[in-house]
């Protein structure tokens, strides 16, 4: 199946292309594919990231503990008698 494509034209500093350039070549692909690709997971990055924040804020709120254990009382967090 072919994908529609767009075409934009990006202006980088003249240093930045050259590095564009070697880096695409080393890769065995053009400049044009590799900026594609690294939109593409940029953009798959940040789509997780917000799918991810969604399950977390629809989360009764409270504290989760994976192994269901209760949380230390605050005597057990402020015993100093097993430091001595």
């Amino acid at each position: 199946m072919t994908r529609n494509k767009k075409n934009v034209t990006v202006t980088l500093d003249p240093e930045v292309a050259r590095w564009a350039r070697v880096e695409a070549a080393s890769r065995g692909t053009s400049v044009s594919r590799m900026l594609g690709e690294m939109l593409e997971a940029e953009m798959k990055g940040q789509e997780a990231y917000e799918r991810a924040k969604e399950r977390f804020f629809a989360q009764a709120p409270g504290v989760h503990r994976a192994d269901g254990r209760p949380l230390p009382t605050r005597e057990e967090l402020h015993d100093r008698a097993g430091l001595r």
